[in-house]
């Protein structure tokens, strides 16, 4: 794996304008969703086993997230807390590349070794995840 700076050729995918604009589109709409006032998302695995999945409690780490409560939004998930703290790093490279046309970051030379390091520690993470909301079940009523 190999990490280098270069400025985008002529075709090339913008990753940092395409990610940098579904984040805030993203942002938008579950705040416009929240503001309307619309029911909250159900997870429909919950409602038939009574158990959470994966991904139970997103919606109430990202709102922790959002309003600086850290702590309550790693209790709630900390896939979610850690993926926020990830995504509001890369926006924020990707604002500062945008705005000033600097060289991009890009990963590149992957060997076979590192894609199925990858792929394990994914795997691992969401196992890991989803064993701590097992743990804490009964926070998802």
């Amino acid at each position: 794996m190999q990490l280098c700076r270069r400025q985008l050729t002529f075709g090339e995918t913008d990753h940092e304008l395409i990610w940098l604009s579904v984040s805030f589109v993203s942002l938008a709409g579950a705040a416009t969703w929240f503001a309307a006032g619309l029911p909250w998302p159900r997870c429909l695995f919950h409602d038939l086993t009574g158990l959470p999945c994966v991904t139970c409690g997103a919606t109430r780490s990202a709102i922790a997230f959002f309003h600086g409560d850290f702590p309550s939004a790693l209790s709630w998930n900390p896939l979610v807390l850690v993926t926020l703290c990830t995504l509001s790093i890369f926006n924020v490279y990707a604002f500062v590349v945008l705005i000033t046309r600097a060289r991009r970051l890009r990963i590149t030379r992957f060997t076979a070794a590192e894609k199925k390091f990858i792929r394990a520690l994914v795997i691992i993470l969401f196992f890991a995840n989803w064993s701590y909301l097992l743990l804490h079940w009964r926070n998802f009523s």
